[in-house]
This record gives structure tokens, sequence and C-alpha cells, in this order.
């Protein structure tokens, strides 16, 4: 009856087989007579639906029975074997739906692919037209080579680069040409130092100066393993930031990275797209070979369609200070109320940039740069009604935040303007005939559908709809309160306008949570498109953005962002500029330049971090303890010194200054500081409530007038440590109140002309 082994031992009980003819069944009746009777489950379960207006009659739908179908697998392959058949099938039919819902149900109509779909959609030729274009416009000032894949057959005359030896331009006549041939000005490149008795502050950079980001590259690019410290340090040694402080014994031509083009008595002008040599450049044979077409669109029809080639103008041959081809507007995207983020990115464009404020500033032959603040007073679905624009200026009149920069001081250089996205859409010639077919809402391939009826209902600004829509959906929001409450339809249409704005009327685009740290004379001198590296991928971060006014470029990056559905997304125009093979058209720099915390909060270069040492960037807010006498003993020269920007990324919701979160700018703006006293007293009824002593009774003497003059301020009521945060803060005010130069060791001249 037992089995035994070959050497006459029992096996073990667990491996004993007993055999046995009748059946047997492990858990009920049911299963046996569904065994013993198959036919009696039926394949298919009828439902019956009530046909609205039909009392008498009603729908019969037949549904396949998931539990027939499992027994049936179970009966074939077993129990086990028949339950993970299933289960793929299962599977395999989800993905199949799934599947021909994206290709037929969504606006992509596209099958379901596991790497990024093909997103390319103007042929070779045209791509040559755009290399072109930018090269002779002076737009790449770069030594990196042209991809191969362009297909250049002679090398394209490049007025933004000195010439170089005759032996550096022997080509191949076999191969395609990767080079440029230098017919600029020459270069100069500078060293900046503070000399003595003037070495407490940096010298301004020399107006007209450029920022060779060939060499940065060198010294910064994560893809060659370099750090943020050592590019810091390379940043502020060349421009001599580090005024007084230097340390360094050796020889630092290396680190060189300003130049200056040399005086030049003619004008270096490039030929039309008319003449005779463009077809010897041009590689028009048929073949589309390396280039992969986006599924599902036709080629753009060429030629592409582009303004005539503007002649390069060094900054020494200008009439004028300023270029008109290259104006130097600061754009900023806000949504919302005016709070302390956009006020203390102000406060930093003010203390940090060369705006003719200080005194004898007249005197200089300098273009001074202009900080837009485009303002989305609503919801960022909403449709701005007629009387938006007073409504802005009246709420910003009343912004305790807001109203110190309507000062007559800053008309020239600070102004307000109201977004309008019907308006700014329409002003695009390559989107104006086609932009209402697409979604607008589109970020990195996921759509927000907004309904026709919130389009017209919501207004903003004050407008008809806004008491009624109290409730915080996505939406309704007007900017982020909270975590919980992050208003991302507006985040998705910055990622539009940010484009928008640079093509429309030239000039650099920044995130409204980002600080200034230094003079941008050098950057607007590079007059090449730019972004900035996510982090450690090869992506790009727009948080900072260069591109030029009607650039060629920019056409490229908006009829393809057209055929991929307004997508806008970071991650998206990367694709596009690396499918065309364009990318160093729209230069990726290394995120030390504005974004130098990045890196150690996803925990990378954490061997050899920057100062300061973030791992987290709350602790821009909320400085940790054992760090957290570095703000008050370092000040800003202390933090991230060498950066042009520091991007704090999000965190609307916390304050620069909580134990005085009010613009602190002396008796001139007394009146704002102490409308913010009023308003934070109001809001903070309910948090003294709520405070409790360690006894755990209500703790009265707590409860603070903050309606009280800032002399009456008791030193007890501030925070002991000072994050980094509120000391920039303070450090900024300070300045607007008389009480300190700026960075450069300059006084505010309040009245100036």
């Amino acid at each position: 009856m037992f089995s035994r082994a070959r050497n006459g031992h029992e096996l073990p009980r667990s491996r004993l087989s007993i055999s046995s003819s009748l059946p047997s069944f492990s858990s009920s009746a049911v299963q046996e007579k569904y065994s013993r009777h198959p036919h009696l489950i039926s394949w298919w379960i009828p439902l019956s639906l009530p046909i609205p207006g039909i009392r008498s009659r009603r729908l019969r739908i037949y549904i396949p029975n998931v539990r027939q179908m499992h027994y049936s697998s179970m009966a074939r392959f077993g129990r086990k074997r028949g339950s993970a058949v299933f289960c793929f099938l299962f599977c395999v039919l989800c993905f199949v739906v799934f599947a021909f819902a994206k290709r037929f149900g969504s606006h992509t109509k596209q099958w379901p692919t596991f790497k990024d779909p093909p997103t390319l959609i103007f042929k070779r030729e045209d791509l040559q037209r755009i290399w072109r274009w930018e090269v002779n416009s002076g737009h790449y000032p770069s030594r990196y080579p042209i991809p191969e894949q362009i297909h250049f057959n002679s090398a394209l005359n490049n007025p933004a680069l000195p010439p170089r030896g005759r032996d550096s331009f022997t080509h191949d006549p076999a191969q395609y040409t990767t080079s440029t041939k230098g017919t600029g000005p020459r270069r100069t490149y500078v060293s900046l130092e503070a000399r003595p008795p003037n070495t407490a502050y940096p010298p301004r950079p020399i107006p007209g100066s450029v920022a060779d980001l060939d060499v940065v590259m060198e010294h910064c690019d994560y893809g060659k393993r370099k750090y943020v410290r050592d590019c810091l340090e390379v940043l502020r040694v060349g421009a001599g930031l580090d005024n007084g402080k230097r340390v360094r014994r050796s020889k630092l031509e290396d680190w060189k990275y300003i130049y200056v083009e040399q005086p030049d008595n003619s004008t270096l002008r490039a030929r039309s797209f008319d003449d005779d040599d463009v077809s010897q450049q041009l590689d028009k044979s048929d073949s589309e070979s390396g280039l992969v077409k986006k599924w599902g669109v036709e080629w753009e029809v060429p030629p592409l369609q582009l303004p005539e080639v503007a002649d390069y103008r060094p900054y020494h041959s200008l009439e004028n200070p300023c270029d008109p081809e290259s104006p130097k507007i600061f754009h900023m995207f806000w949504t919302g109320r005016f709070t302390d983020k956009p006020y203390l990115a102000l406060l930093s464009f003010l203390f940090t940039q060369n705006l003719g404020l200080h005194k004898d500033a007249e005197h200089q032959k300098v273009c001074r740069p202009q900080f837009w603040l485009w303002i989305n007073p609503g919801p960022a679905a909403a449709v701005p009604n007629p009387n938006a624009r007073a409504q802005m200026y009246a709420e910003l009149k009343d912004s305790p935040w807001a109203s110190p920069f309507l000062h007559p001081r800053f008309k020239d250089i600070i102004k307000f303007r109201l977004w309008n996205t019907t308006e700014q859409l329409d002003g695009v010639e390559e989107l104006k005939h086609e932009w209402r077919t697409r979604d607008l809402f589109n970020s990195g391939g996921w759509v927000v559908n907004v309904p026709k009826k919130e389009k017209t209902t919501t207004t903003a600004g004050g407008a008809d709809g806004d008491s009624e829509k109290s409730k915080d959906d996505m939406l309704n929001r007007a900017g982020s309160k909270s975590v919980s409450s992050y208003d991302r339809m507006s985040v998705i249409l910055s990622d539009m306008a940010r484009f928008i704005l640079c093509h429309r009327y030239g000039g650099i685009y920044l995130d409204a949570d980002t600080i200034f740290l230094r003079d941008w004379e050098e950057l607007w001198g590079w007059k090449g498109a730019f972004a900035y590296r996510w982090s450690r991928l090869p992506r790009y971060n727009t948080a900072v953005l260069k591109l030029n006014k009607g650039s060629a470029l920019g056409k490229f990056l908006f009829r393809s962002a057209l055929k991929n559905n307004l997508d806008f997304h970071p991650m998206t125009v990367s694709r596009y500029t690396k499918d065309a093979f364009l990318e160093p058209l729209l230069l990726r720099l290394p995120d030390a330049l504005f974004d130098s915390a990045w890196l150690n909060t996803e925990d990378y270069q954490m061997d050899r971090p920057p100062q300061p040492f973030f791992t987290n960037f709350e602790h821009f807010f909320e400085t940790p303890s054992p760090s957290g006498a570095a703000p008050q003993a370092l000040g800003f020269d202390g933090f991230f010194k060498g950066a042009y920007s520091y991007h704090f990324h999000n965190f609307w919701w916390k304050p620069f200054d909580p134990a005085r979160n009010w613009p602190d700018l002396g008796q001139r703006f007394a009146v704002a500081e102490r409308k913010a006293r009023i308003e934070l007293r109001k809001q903070g009824i309910t948090r003294q409530a709520t405070y409790t002593s360690s006894n755990g009774g209500a703790d009265t003497n707590k409860h603070h007038d903050n309606s009280t003059s800032t002399h009456a301020d008791d030193l007890d009521d501030d925070q002991r440590d000072l994050s980094w945060a509120t000391v920039l803060k303070r450090t900024f005010e300070a300045y607007l109140r008389g009480e300190r130069p700026n960075m450069y060791g300059e006084w505010l001249d309040w009245e100036g002309n």
C-alpha cells in the first residue's frame, strides 16, 4: 500500500501517493455539480437595463462570464496552471483594450510603445535651413560640432566665432562637415578682479562682455563628471566675485570664461538664402535616412518660411547700448494673488542687476535690463473679463507685497503685464490658425480636459462666478496654497507661456521660484539660446529659458509642439530637439549655474557638496540646526557664490521670513508694511487661539500685536536661528531701506532720474 524508496525506507508522509478511483473535491458540492455538469454554466451573463423614455421595454445585453472562463481554464490545465493561464489571458485582454483605446480614442492616435515615440515633423532640408539661419545670425557662438546627421557639405560662416588658422578647415569631401568657419571679431579674455582700495565688493561685469559657455561646459558639465563645488569656484574666480578673498596662487588662465570682442569697423553681414553657395552647403538628397518621422503625421512641406537673417552686430559696433535684436527682458509668470515669492524675486533683481539706480549711473553707457512680470489673475482655464487690466493694477496697488514696485523710481525697469492666453496664442504666427483644435493643457502627454462651461462662466480677476466656485478643485485654483492644493493647471500653462514670451518679445524667462545671485551681463552677451540640465538626466529644465526673438529655432519648437498636441513639458521639448538633431542650438547648461542644490537633493555628489549643503529643497526655508549658524555668519556671500541664480523648487506656501512675514522696507513704504501686519493679525487670531503653553493651558502672553510699528518689535519675537531664506530676504530689504549697498557696493539713489 505504501510506496518505498529503493533503499527500503518509507517515503515521507508528505510525498505519499494515494490512488483512488473516486473523484475528490476540495471545497464544496457546488464545484462537484459544475464539474459533473459543465453545461449548467453559461458563457454569457445577460443584463437587463432600462431604456430611458420607454418603460415597457428593457435593453438586454450580454457580458462574458469570467467565472466560467476560470473554471474552463482549470479543467483544461489544472488548478494552479489554469489560474495562471487565466490571469495571463486577462492581462493580455486589458492591454489590447488599452492599446485600441490609445490608438483610436486618444488625441495622439498612436499605438502604445515601451519607449518615447518620435516627434519629428521636419525633413532634413528644413533642419539644414534652421541650422544655417541660426549660425549665420550669430546665434551659435560655439565650437561644438554640428551633428553629422544634418548633412552639410561645406562649413557655414559663423560671425559669432573668431577666425582660426587655415589648417583648421581642411575637409574631406567624402564626409559631411560638422564645423563652422569663424568670421567674427577676435576675442580678448579678461581677468576681473577687485583692485585696491576698492576690494570690499566685486567689480561689475564689463558692459558688452560675453560668457564663453564652451569653457563653462568644460568645467561644469555633469556628464563629464564635473562637481558643482568646482564649477562654482571657476564661476566666481573668473568673474572676480572672490573679491579680496582669493587664496589661489596658481595661474588661472584656464578659468577665464568672460571675453570682450575686439572693435571692427565693418558690420558682419550674413548672406541671404538666395545666395549661390546655398546649394553647395545643403544636401538635398531624397533620402531621409537617420530621421524618424512622427507616426500618423505628414512631413511639414518644405521650405520652412524663415525671416531674413539678421546682421550680427558686436556690442562695440552698436549705436546705442541696447541691441534691438536682443532685448534685455527678464520674463516671469505669476498666477493669483501677489505674495512674498515674486516680491523676493524682484528684490533680488534690484540687488544684483545693473539697473542705473545708483549714484552717477547716468554717466555709464550700459543697456539696462527690464523685468516684465506677467500676471494671470485667475485660474489657468479662466477667461479674463474686459476690466481685467484695471482690476489687476487696482489689486497691485492694494497689495502690500506688490505696491512698493509701483514706485516711480522703478517705472522703467519693472513692468506688470496682464497675461491673456487667447491673445498670446493668436500672436504666435506658427500657432494662431490651429491651436484651437488642440488640447491647451497637455503636460508630457497627460491631458486635462476643461469643459466649455468652465471656460465661459469662470473669469479672472474678480469676474462673475468667482464667488460661486469656492470649492478648491484643480480647475478653479489660482496659485498653490499647500502641497494638497497644488495649482497644476497654472504650471502647465506656464510651460507654454515661457516659450511664447521669449519667441514674441525676446529675452530670458525665469520661474517665479527663482532668486538672482549675480549680474547676468555676460549671459546676455552670449547670443545663443539655452536652458539648463534636469539634474543628472540629459534633459532640459526650462525654469531658465533664453530664446531669440522670432528665431528659426522658435519656429521649429512651436510647429513641433503643435503637431504633438501643444506639449511644452521640458521632457517633451528635449525629445523635439533630440529627434531633430538640434540640441546644440538650445544649449543645455549645467544646473550648477542656476540650480546648485539639485544634485545633492537627489543624493548625488554627496562626497563633495557645494556651500550651502542642502539635502532637501526645504532646507532653504528651514535650515537644519547643525548648520543653522551658517546663514547669519556667512550671509549673502556664502550662498552658492558664483551661481547666477537659485531655484528653490516651489514651496509657495512657506514664508521666507516667518517672524517678519511682511515687506520690511522702511518708512518710505510704511503703509504697505502696516497693511501686511494687519492682515497677519487677522489671520493669526485662529493660530493664537490654538496656541497652548507647556502646562496645557492657553498662553495669553504669546499673543502679540502685529500691527505695531517696526520700532516696537520685540527681539523675543524673532527666530533665534535664521534660515537662508530669511537672511536673503532681510539682506535685499536692507538695500532698499538704504542701510547697505547692493552686492557690487552701489548705494540706491532714490532721487535719481
